[in-house]
């Protein structure tokens, strides 16, 4: 199953006897489903259909859709006074009037220009029509936004594997470094041990535990180890069904963790440790990198 972009934009129009109705659905990272919906309030009973509809594609992604209808010229909303206001509205003012015993006739201009006044009405329309053609309009939509994420996720996912492929021969790399570091560690090792042999005393004990020490401190063979594989199960999981990017995030702490750990045993072990240090800087480098990629993976 190709893995998908969070990253995405789709815009469909439909025609109606009523006029023109545009859904545009844009779709940004995020680390859960995050919908938003900007539509009509002749439509809002299309709106449980249409989040349904969009939980049922989508997974992750800060989700935005707009919906626009314009009507037909034959369908032009007309203007009304709201009447129960313009009532009140006398009402309060012949009140006010009496009661300071003023000569004044109201002026239905000055009332017009009230906020509320005046009401936009649209001529009446069918809902179900409305909600079909909303709903076949996401329908498309989706598809179309489907194809963009899908096209998006296939760059992502070639430049994840020419990443992984990179760190594998880091990996590669670091191991010869290491065979051939051995006897300057050796080397290490004797000199700390005559240090401590040239001391007033010795104790057998903690002679064993310095060499032990000194041997873990700077053996990196299982961590390269688990950087290779980790390496192999990133190819395998970009592949996998399922949240893929949420997935992928916890693997490459999980490598991140390995490069560290890295970096903090090959100090001190002359030039082959320098290389060793910059070859685990160069995998820091590219796990980072394809961390910036799985941000935007769904």
């Amino acid at each position: 199953m190709p893995i998908r972009s969070m990253t995405g934009f789709a815009r469909v129009s439909r025609s109606t006897p009523q006029g023109e109705l545009t859904l545009s659905i844009k779709s940004v990272n995020h680390k859960g489903l995050d919908l938003h919906l900007h539509m009509p309030v002749e439509l809002d009973s299309a709106e449980p259909a249409l989040r349904a509809a969009l939980r049922k594609r989508l997974t992750r992604g800060h989700i935005q859709v707009m919906v626009h209808f314009k009507r037909a010229s034959g369908n032009a909303s007309s203007i009304v006074i709201n009447e129960p206001m313009l009532r009140a509205w006398l009402e309060s003012f012949r009140a006010a009037a009496a009661q300071f015993g003023l000569d004044s006739q109201p002026d239905l201009n000055q009332a017009l220009r009230l906020p509320g006044m005046l009401e936009s009405r649209a001529p009446e329309a069918s809902t179900e029509e409305f909600d079909a053609t909303l709903l076949d309009a996401a329908a498309e939509a989706l598809v179309e936004l489907d194809a963009f994420r899908v096209r998006e996720g296939a760059a992502i996912e070639t430049e994840i594997r020419q990443r992984t492929a990179s760190i594998a021969d880091i990996v590669r790399r670091m191991e010869d470094t290491r065979s051939r570091a051995l006897p300057q560690f050796q080397n290490r090792l004797r000199d700390r041990l005559a240090d401590l042999l040239a001391g007033a005393s010795l104790d057998p004990a903690r002679l064993a535990q310095e060499a032990a020490m000194l041997a873990e401190k700077s053996d990196i063979s299982e961590e390269l180890v688990r950087l290779r594989t980790h390496a192999i199960q990133t190819e395998a999981l970009i592949t996998a069904d399922g949240e893929t990017g949420k997935k992928l995030d916890f693997l490459l702490q999980e490598m991140n963790r390995e490069a560290n750990t890295i970096l903090s045993k090959t100090g001190g072990i002359g030039e082959q440790g320098l290389v060793l240090t910059d070859l685990g800087l160069a995998a820091k480098a590219e796990i980072d990198r394809i961390r910036e990629q799985s941000l935007n993976i769904e």
